[in-house]
């Protein structure tokens, strides 16, 4: 029988989880539910989403990505900014593997993402990634030399954090702004950045100046990236990232455009492949790597 690791992703807004085999196959998927946004709540809704899979199926390790700051090594959140409040000092590792008695790792949900990319995504292949993740904030992970760079305080990748103008980049270019921006240059009431899309498609003025809002604070962060990292490839991943065929032309040109000259303009800029389920898939890889045979 396949070993099975109950993955989870842990968001903003949801929790996602499932049951993996430790080659990446899916063996049970399981409804999202809702984030408690604070330290207490989200770690018994965790235990508790546990306890019901392991009513009826065995799982031999648990693979969280999480929003936050993470130190993998301790398995906890050591920073977690005003998206997820109260967040900060979880310590899944130390709680989970003392209920349930199977490891656990823990990995930010971003660095999740770029190790689902690598391993089976638009990232394989490379050895220099930059991904972000576009959604509640914007995340993004640094691959060099196909290693994760966590930086000497494990903050690495905070760019959602990078000043665009007088605003956090995430503040500008997430998908909370891009559904505010709708909601207050459209005629429409918009509930999430799919809806914004809905509208813009059909040449409603106010989401499609939303979104071109979106596409230029977007880019002028990408532009900081470059300029920084040079990396080979730009992976761009999260809800409204799945609108490649509207998005895909105007964020690549806004980027060219904003570059001083286009000796810089060599780093590819593409879509994530694994879309809902990268962050499962890269803490089960993160998983892996730490529990190598």
């Amino acid at each position: 029988m396949a070993v099975a690791i109950l993955c989870f992703d842990i968001g903003g807004t949801s929790i996602k989880h499932g049951l993996y085999s430790q080659e990446g196959q899916l063996i049970a998927s399981y409804p999202s539910v809702p984030t408690n946004a604070d330290q207490q709540g989200i770690i018994q809704t965790v235990q508790e989403l546990i306890r019901t899979v392991k009513g009826f199926s065995d799982i031999e390790g648990i693979a969280i990505s999480s929003a936050g700051v993470i130190d993998s090594d301790r398995g906890s959140v050591i920073y977690s900014g005003y998206t997820i409040p109260n967040y900060t000092g979880t310590a899944f590792k130390d709680v989970l593997e003392s209920e349930f008695g199977v490891p656990c790792e823990v990995e930010n949900d971003v660095n999740a993402a770029c190790l689902a990319e690598l391993w089976r995504g638009a990232g394989q292949g490379y050895r220099s990634i930059v991904c972000l993740t576009i959604g509640t904030g914007v995340g993004g992970a640094v691959m060099i030399d196909g290693q994760l760079v966590k930086g000497v305080g494990l903050t690495a990748g905070e760019v959602g954090y990078m000043s665009v103008g007088d605003h956090y980049f995430q503040d500008v270019a997430s998908t909370t702004f891009l559904v505010n921006r709708a909601n207050q240059l459209s005629e429409q009431s918009v509930n999430d950045g799919r809806e914004v899309f809905e509208w813009a498609k059909k040449a409603d003025g106010g989401c499609v100046q939303a979104i071109a809002e979106l596409v230029d604070h977007l880019a002028s962060g990408l532009v900081n990236i470059i300029y920084l990292l040079n990396p080979e490839i730009i992976i761009l991943g999260g809800g409204i990232m799945s609108q490649k065929s509207y998005l895909n032309d105007k964020l690549v040109e806004s980027v060219s455009e904003k570059l001083i000259s286009p000796l810089f303009d060599k780093s590819i800029i593409t879509f994530a492949e694994n879309q809902n389920n990268a962050g499962m898939l890269g803490a089960l890889y993160h998983f892996n790597q730490r529990h190598s045979r």
